[in-house]
């Protein structure tokens, strides 16, 4: 299995600095998004994005260096996950913290990190291939 493909693309100016991730896939996928902000960890969800669509998830230049991603492939299963878990919902969310998600009412996910190396701007590419420590179709 191929390792996330994770391509810095820098911006010409910095209000185009941003954190972006394409679906690469034929497939829709629901994608959910943890990182540390000044107050701690969030979670937020979810993105839905058509097959070989982008969207910004976080507007701006790029303050952390580690991200995490969860998604799901809503036209043939499987997902994109990894080995750090965070709360997430089936509905729109954005939760704070990530210790006790059950006992808060939330589902408790596995995330895969994303080193951005303090890069400003970065885009991530989801593909059929990478789905590192999720599952294939």
């Amino acid at each position: 299995m191929a390792c996330l493909l994770g391509g810095a693309f820098l911006a010409a100016s910095p209000a185009q600095a941003d954190l972006r991730l394409c679906n690469m896939t034929s497939s829709r996928v629901g994608v959910a998004l943890g990182y540390r902000d000044p107050q701690g960890w969030v979670t937020e969800g979810w993105w839905n994005l058509n097959a070989r669509g982008c969207e910004t998830l976080l507007k701006g230049q790029l303050s952390g260096r580690f991200y995490y991603i969860y998604a799901i492939d809503y036209d043939r299963g499987g997902e994109w996950s990894g080995r750090s878990f965070m709360c997430t919902r089936e509905r729109e969310f954005t939760i704070r913290g990530t210790e006790d998600c059950l006992a808060r009412g939330f589902d408790r996910s596995g995330f895969f990190e994303v080193d951005t190396g303090e890069q400003k701007s970065w885009t991530i590419q989801l593909t059929e291939a990478n789905r590192p420590g999720g599952t294939q179709p």
